[in-house]
Formats: C-alpha cells, sequence, structure tokens
C-alpha cells in the first residue's frame, strides 16, 4: 500500500503539476461482448458507465464497446447509457464514490455516509437512485423487446433496416455516441469518447471469435484515437478502483522500468460467489500465488481480461534492449540466453520496427502525403511505407498504417472526423486481415480459444516483461458462472484451449528458442499447457482405492525402512512448501483446500473431455461442442447455484463417487465376513477411497442441489459405468494368478 501510493504521487508530481494541462498519456478502453441475451445489456452498461466515469482525464480516455453479435439491444443499451452517464459521471466525481458501476454501488450493504461531508450528498443520492432505477426499467424494456423478433427484422428509430438483422452477413457499423467536442454531462463538463463497433460479417471468412473481435478493436481505434496505451475488459468486468488506470500508468509510463514492460496484468476478483465458493471460483491459489510468483521472473501471464497494454508490443516490435548490464550478467545470461551481438539495426527483428525519429510525435509523413499517395499523385509517397512492407505487415490502410509510426500515440489534428470514420469501417471489413500478420504476429494471436495466454507468450519470447499490479482495493471485478455444469464448461474451455497450443507451433516446449523468452517463464509456460495431461494419472489415482477395496488386494507395495524415509521426506518438502506459499502471499487454508477439491474434479472431468476433444480438433478437424441445457431454478440467494445443467462433463466423476462408495462397501462386507485379521490392512484402503471422496464432495454436493435430488439419467449412467467395470475387475481379477497343478504334484490332499 505504501508502495503504490508512492508511486501515485510521483505520477501525480512527475505528469500532472498544479496548474499545467495533465502529461498522463491516453488510453483506450475495450469491452468485448457477443449476446446480450446471454451477457445481459444491464451488466455491460454497469461497466460502460465504470468508464466513463474512472479517475483520469477525460480527454485522455476513450472507450470502445465490440459488439460481435450485431446486436440491436446492444446498440439501443449504449445509446441509453451514453444518456445515463451525462447524470451519473458528475455525481462519481463530485462525491468520489467507490465503486463507480452504479448497480453495485447501490447493492452495497455499508454505511454509505462513511467520510461524506457535504450536506447535500444524501438528497443528490437519493435523486441519482431515483434514475438509475429509471435507466433499468428503460434497458429491461429494450431486453423484454428483444425477445419478440419481428417477421421483417429490426428496424431503426428513423424507419431504416438494421444492418446486423443477419448477424452472420452484415456490413462493419461504428457509432460514436460520446465525443471529445459534443459529448458533455449536465454541469456542462466533457465526457470520455464512447463508440459502439460491431466489425463486418460475411461467410466463407474465418472471423477468429474473440481475438479478431479485439484486433478490429486495435485497428479502429488506431484510426479514431489512436492512444499508446489500452485496457481491456470483458463486459462482465467493471472498474472497482476508479484509481485502476492510474495504477497502470505508474509502471507503464515509469523512464526505467515501464520502456521494457508490454502490459500490466490484474488479478481477477469476483462478486456474487457463494460464501464457501464451493467450486474455487475465486482461483485464489492461481491469481494470488502463481501470478504473484511469475511477476519476479519475467512477469504473469496475461488472463484475458483486467490488463493494460503497450500498443507498440502488440504491434509485434520487439523490446528495446537494457543498455547498462547488471551485476548478475550470468545468472541473466543463463535465464534470458545469449543477446544478439552487433549492431542491433543489422538485425532481423530491427527491420520490422518504425525507424528512428528526432521527435516520436511527429509522423515520418502526413496525412495529406498518403492520401495524395493513394489518388496517385505521387507513387514516392508509398516509398515512405517502405515499399509497402508495412502496408504487408498492417494491411492496406495508409491512414492505420501512418498511426502506427505514433510511438507516443494521436492523430492528426487536421483530419476531419467523417473521414477517419470512414477508414475506421474500412479496417474492419472482413477481408482486412488477408495476406498480413494480423493474428500471427500483430495483435490477439489467432490457434486457440485461449488467445490470451498465446498472445502473452509471443510478447515474452519477444523480450517484453509484464508487471503483476495488486492493489489494496482490487481494480476491477467481475462476476464467474457459480454454476456447476456451467463452472466445468469454463474449465474445459481453458484446458482445450491449452491442449490447442501443446499440439500447435506455438508450444512452449519447442517455440521461440532464438528469441528473449528466460528458461524459468518458458517453465511457467509449459505448465500452463501441460496440465490438462494429468487428467490421466488422476482419474488412475481415483480409481485405484475402489479396485482395492474390490479386489482385495492393496496396490501400494511394500518399502523398505530407507526407502519410507525417502517417501516421508518428500511428502514434508511438499507439505511445507504449500505452507510458505500459503504464508507469503496470504491465501488461507479453505481456499487452498477449496482450489484442491476443484483441482480433482475438473481434472477427472474437464480436463479429460480437453484432451480427447483437443486431439479430435487438431488433428481430425472435428470441432466438438458440448451442449449446456438449463433446467431452472427458483431460488432467490444463490439460485443459479443450485440449477442443475445436463452436461456429460458430469459422468466421470459421478462414477467415480458410485465406484468408490460400491468399493467401500464391498470392502466393509468382505471384512465383517473373513474375521478381525482382515480389518487392519481394510483401513488402509478405506482411509484412500474416503480421501477421494472428501475431494469429489463438492462436486456430489452441487449434483444432488439444494433438493437432495439426483437426475435420474445421472443415477443411471453413473451405475451402468461403475456396474460394468466392477464386473469386468471381478472377472479378470489381473492381480490373482493362478497356476495349474498337475496330478503327480498334489500328495495326500488330492
Amino acid at each position: 500500500m505504501i508502495v503504490n501510493c508512492l508511486m501515485t504521487h510521483t505520477l501525480y508530481c512527475r505528469f500532472e503539476p498544479e496548474g499545467k494541462p495533465s502529461q498522463l498519456a491516453a488510453v483506450d478502453v475495450y469491452v468485448s461482448t457477443v449476446d446480450p441475451l446471454k451477457e445481459p445489456p444491464l451488466v455491460t452498461a454497469n461497466t460502460v458507465l465504470s468508464i466513463l466515469s474512472v479517475d483520469y482525464p477525460v480527454d485522455k480516455v476513450s472507450c470502445y464497446v465490440s459488439d460481435d453479435g450485431a446486436a440491436m439491444l446492444t446498440f439501443e443499451t449504449l445509446s441509453e447509457t451514453s444518456e445515463f452517464a451525462r447524470k451519473w459521471v458528475p455525481f462519481c466525481k463530485k462525491f468520489n464514490i467507490e465503486p463507480r458501476a452504479p448497480e453495485m454501488y447501490f447493492a452495497q450493504k455499508i454505511d454509505y455516509l462513511k467520510d461524506k461531508v457535504q450536506p447535500t450528498f444524501v438528497k443528490e443520492r437519493r435523486a441519482m437512485k431515483r434514475e438509475y432505477e429509471e435507466f433499468k426499467v428503460r434497458i429491461n424494456a429494450l431486453v423484454a423487446k428483444a425477445h419478440k423478433v419481428p417477421e421483417e427484422g429490426w428496424t431503426m428509430q428513423d424507419g431504416t433496416a438494421w444492418p446486423g438483422n443477419n448477424t452472420r452477413d452484415h456490413p462493419g457499423m461504428i457509432q460514436v455516441f460520446l465525443g471529445h467536442s459534443g459529448g458533455h454531462d449536465i454541469e456542462g463538463n466533457e465526457l470520455p469518447r464512447l463508440v459502439y463497433v460491431s466489425r463486418e460479417k460475411r461467410p466463407g471468412f474465418n472471423h477468429h471469435k474473440k481475438a479478431g473481435a479485439m484486433n478490429a478493436l486495435v485497428r479502429v481505434s488506431g484510426v479514431l484515437t489512436n492512444a499508446p496505451f489500452f485496457l481491456n475488459l470483458d463486459c462482465d468486468h467493471y472498474i472497482n478502483n476508479s484509481k485502476a488506470i492510474r495504477e497502470a500508468m505508474c509502471i507503464m509510463m515509469d523512464p526505467e522500468v515501464g520502456k521494457g514492460v508490454c502490459y500490466v496484468q490484474f488479478p481477477q476478483r469476483f462478486d456474487g460467489i457463494d460464501l464457501h465458493d464451493r467450486y474455487a471460483n475465486h482461483n485464489v491459489v492461481f491469481f494470488d500465488i502463481n501470478l504473484k510468483g511469475l511477476d519476479g521472473v519475467q512477469g504473469p501471464v496475461y488472463v484475458g481480461t483486467g490488463c493494460c497494454f503497450r500498443r507498440q508490443a502488440l504491434y509485434g516490435h520487439d523490446a528495446p534492449f537494457v543498455d547498462k548490464p547488471s551485476n548478475d550478467d550470468f545468472i541473466m545470461r543463463f535465464l534470458c540466453g545469449p543477446r544478439k551481438k552487433g549492431n542491433p539495426s543489422n538485425s532481423k527483428s530491427s527491420s520490422k520496427r518504425a525507424p528512428a525519429r528526432t521527435e516520436s510525435s511527429v509522423p515520418m509523413f502526413t496525412l495529406e502525403d498518403v492520401e495524395e499517395g493513394i489518388e496517385g499523385f505521387d507513387d514516392d509517397n508509398k516509398a515512405l511505407l517502405s515499399q509497402k512492407n508495412h502496408e504487408k505487415r498492417f494491411g492496406q490502410s495508409p491512414v492505420f498504417v501512418a498511426s502506427t509510426f505514433y510511438e507516443n500515440g494521436g492523430v492528426p489534428h487536421s483530419v476531419s472526423p467523417s473521414s477517419l470514420l470512414k477508414e475506421a469501417i474500412h479496417v474492419i471489413s472482413c477481408g482486412y486481415e488477408d495476406k498480413t500478420d494480423w493474428g500471427k504476429e500483430i495483435g490477439w494471436i489467432y490457434g486457440s480459444v485461449t488467445e490470451d495466454i498465446l498472445t502473452g507468450f509471443k510478447m515474452h519470447c519477444r523480450g517484453w516483461r509484464s508487471i503483476y499490479c495488486m492493489p489494496t482495493r482490487p481494480a476491477f471485478k467481475g462476476s464467474a458462472p457459480i454454476n456447476l455444469s456451467d463452472r466445468l464448461h469454463q474449465v474445459l474451455r481453458w484446458a482445450l484451449g491449452s491442449v490447442e497450443i501443446f499440439l500447435s507451433k506455438h508450444c512452449p516446449l519447442w517455440y521461440g528458442y532464438g528469441g528473449r523468452l528466460k528458461w524459468l517463464q518458458r517453465l511457467a509456460y509449459v505448465n500452463t499447457i501441460v496440465y490438462p495431461i494429468t487428467s490421466i494419472p488422476l482419474l488412475a489415482y481415483c480409481t485405484l482405492p475402489a479396485v482395492c477395496l474390490l479386489t482385495g488386494k492393496f496396490i501400494i507395495p511394500s518399502i523398505s525402512n530407507f526407502a519410507s524415509l525417502w517417501f516421508i521426506s518428500l511428502f514434508l518438502s511438499i507439505f511445507i512448501t504449500g505452507i510458505l506459499e500459503m504464508r507469503w502471499s496470504g491465501v488461507g487454508i479453505d481456499d487452498w483446500w477449496r482450489n484442491e477439491q476443484f483441482w480433482v474434479i475438473g481434472g477427472v472431468s474437464a480436463h479429460l473431455f480437453a484432451i480427447f476433444q483437443g486431439l479430435l480438433k487438431v488433428l481430425a478437424g472435428i470441432d466438438t461442442n458440448f451442449t449446456v441445457t438449463a433446467k431452472g431454478g427458483d431460488d432467490e440467494d444463490f439460485g443459479e447455484l443450485y440449477v442443475f445443467k445436463w452436461t456429460t462433463l458430469l459422468i466421470p466423476p459421478t462414477s467415480l463417487i458410485v465406484i468408490n462408495l460400491v468399493g467401500v462397501v464391498a470392502g466393509i462386507s468382505d471384512a465383517l465376513n473373513s474375521g478381525y485379521q482382515s480389518w487392519g490392512p481394510l483401513f488402509g484402503k478405506l482411509f484412500f477411497a474416503f480421501w477421494v471422496i472428501v475431494h469429489l464432495y463438492p462436486f456430489l454436493k452441487g449434483l444432488m442441489g439444494r433438493q437432495n435430488r439426483t437426475p435420474t439419467i445421472v443415477i443411471v449412467w453413473s451405475i451402468l459405468l461403475a456396474s460394468i467395470f466392477s464386473l469386468l475387475w471381478v472377472r479378470i481379477d489381473p492381480f490373482t494368478s493362478e497356476t495349474p497343478t498337475s496330478q503327480g504334484q498334489c500328495g495326500d490332499n488330492c
């Protein structure tokens, strides 16, 4: 906390001197959404409102909302949001409220009068709450209207047809709701820019899902505002700390540290999760131990949201080299690899960088020069683009290519907004990325459903480092799928992305050895892509206790005293390491235990399915989708937690529970029939069986629901699989070796 305060104070003193214009860098904020019926428009509206009211100079903030579903509902929601922002933003800044998402602010069960001294606060808060309730009614009316699609399609207020009626075949759409020239609040103050973007969709084109939508936002913002930094958020992740952007700029704009930083990653925090966090939705071990530990190597991996990027790093440029070698140069050479020798300007990578300029804010050519080159008046102007080398990399847009030369961002002031909008429409066309480096070396990288891991990995390979920022007040908060089936499908998607990367050319095991990726960082990335494979030994681990009980054999062999000491030492070292990690990071034992439980649950279900689905997709080209069907739930508090949604992911864990319960019953029954001498060995087998059941207990509880009723189909499938396994095992019984005897060797007992 002291460090954060000092950094923020330094930022104020250096870039915001009293009585002078702010020198802080501009920041573009990206919000991505697809389907407003699955991602509630009110949630998206709250995220946008928290961005528009952030504690940052308004002329330095622009919010871009990507609607990849071309939904008129999202468009109308942003229209309503822009109007409500004229009242909400001045209220937030006048009274310095936190958080600045109205739904979360008014839902707080705290003393909202604490630290408030202005006598008008109560009156204005009451009026603002009433305004927000009316805003919610208007949004809900739009949602209700969206469920009844007219036969002829949607029409806008002016009577024209909505261009996105066909979500798979529509032109690109851009609408500026709030701009620096015309967007003012009710007190006459300027508001940040708010832009709606829906990229063009046509049949026959691969649009690359979220990664393609994010790259479209990069190009649109590069044409319209071209901020040197940008922050990306999911539509359900609102800004919980109004100074979050300042926290990132403390690092990014640092003259020493910031130059080599490609992004600042914030931990994800969540609202609306049950008190006991049954399915480890908080991911505390990952965010507070794993990513925090990576901050000491080359930086945390990119986790998809709550991340502030340097635009030049995402454009595929290499990180700048350190001028002065450190004292531990030998260690750095070992971890990072040998540095490139000779003049950096002669290296292959430097040929892709923008040429050096005396003034970074002045491009090598003006927009007028570019336009003249387009019209064919002067062919020499095209040579300024390195003879179309940059067009080959960035696409056929001289205006956008020119923006990449602004290291400090910004656009020419002499250009009319209408011409920039026309160019922005061009850069989100379907064929713009053809034969370019977009998705390969520039922007979000294609080839995996977890494009975030792949994108961060490519930047780290170029020598950039990332920083993990954990302010005392969480920077961002979002919502997590607390339902069992939805949670498993979320884990399945993450694991599938890891398998895709493992089977691709970008696998950390063999990619990027000629770059500047540290060896410890490479090991961290290897860990992020191989963990689904552990589901196979984990499945065997959870099955063995039942095998022991059903066969009467103990799987673990007897070992010597010396080997026992090695086993105990290994166990104690793992145990002590876990305790030290929890003490260092402040993670509680309950969070750690929830993480261990769901690691087993997800391992024997989602991770196992991800391996087979990934193999089918990568090797056979078969894209298998597991659908989730909602069955409904009527509980008021955490009602979604008890909703059952059938999915095939539920079969393996349920089968393991049934098999182990059958094994426990069979083992106890056999011990009762065999006498007291069999109870001693039985306890060891029962311990392992109950150990597996305890790990699967949250799954069993979620399967039963609040009503303690499990769907018949789950019981039938699980008992069927468990019975088949048990009968086959008893029939085969590989632990019993019968030796045939001859009559001549029988002796007197024949």
